[in-house]
C-alpha cells in the first residue's frame, strides 16, 4: 500500500553509504521511522533538522520500517539555512521533539502545530532569540502539561520572574522580552527539567550546549 504524507525531519540514523533512516513526525501516524535510499533525486540536504517534507509511503507488512520514495521539500526554508542562528534553534528543537515525542505517539493536529512552528521560523526578522522559549512554553500545553507560575515554580528558581512574564505576554511580545544569554539558557533547561518530570522520561538534549554559546 503506497499512502502520500507530510512529514518533519527530527533525526536521520546512516545505515549504510545510500541509506538512511529517518526519524520523523508524520502527518498520518505520529512519530515514525521510515527507510530512505540516498543519491540522485534524493540528497542528503533535503533532511536536516525540521525540514518539511511530502513523500510517499510504501507500507510494508512484514517490516514495522516502512521505505520513503518520491521525496521532496515541502518548503524550501531559506531562512532558516541562510541563518547560523536559526540553524541552531532548528537543531534544538529538533531534537526536544525527537526525545519528547515517543515512537507511536502525536496526531495531525501536533504535525500541524510543529509546521507552522516551523514556518514561523523561517519567516522571522529582527528579534527570535526568544523563539525556543516561546516553543518549549506552548509545547507543553500541546502535550497536556500546561505551564502556570504554580506548576513552574519548582523547576524554575531565580528564573520565575523571567518565566511569569513569558506567560503572560502573547508570542509576539514574548520574542521581544529583554533577557540575557544565561536567562535564556536557565529557563530552556527549566522548561525541559518541567517536560521530564510530565513526560516521565530522561530528557538530555546535547544541543543545549550550542544554543548557549549562540544566543
Amino acid at each position: 500500500m503506497i499512502v502520500s504524507d507530510r512529514l518533519i525531519v527530527l533525526h536521520g540514523t546512516k545505515t549504510g553509504e545510500k541509506s538512511l533512516v529517518l526519524h520523523c513526525l508524520s502527518q498520518n501516524w505520529g512519530r515514525r521511522s521510515f527507510l530512505v535510499s540516498l543519491g540522485g533525486k534524493t540528497p542528503a540536504s533535503l533532511f536536516l533538522p525540521l525540514s518539511l517534507l511530502e513523500a510517499e509511503v510504501v507500507e510494508n507488512p512484514r517490516s514495522a520500517l516502512w521505505r520513503l520514495r518520491n521525496i521532496s521539500a515541502g518548503a524550501p526554508l531559506n531562512g532558516i539555512r541562510n541563518s547560523p542562528a536559526k540553524n541552531v534553534i532548528s537543531l534544538f528543537l529538533s531534537e526536544v521533539l525527537f526525545r519528547v515525542v515517543r515512537d507511536g505517539t502525536g496526531d495531525a493536529e501536533l504535525y500541524d502545530w510543529c509546521a507552522r512552528n516551523v514556518l514561523t521560523l523561517d519567516s522571522l526578522e529582527g528579534q527570535f532569540a526568544n523563539f525556543h522559549l516561546r516553543f518549549l512554553l506552548d509545547f507543553c500545553a500541546i502535550l497536556g502539561f500546561g505551564v502556570s507560575r504554580e506548576s513552574i515554580a519548582p523547576f524554575a528558581g531565580a528564573q520565575l520572574g523571567h518565566i511569569n512574564a513569558l506567560l503572560e505576554a502573547d508570542t509576539a511580545a514574548s520574542l521581544l522580552l529583554p533577557l540575557r544569554g544565561e536567562d535564556r539558557s536557565a529557563i530552556a533547561e527549566a522548561f525541559l527539567q518541567y517536560l521530564s518530570y510530565h513526560a516521565e522520561c530522561s530528557i538530555e538534549v546535547k544541543s543545549l550546549a550550542v544554543l548557549r554559546e549562540i544566543f
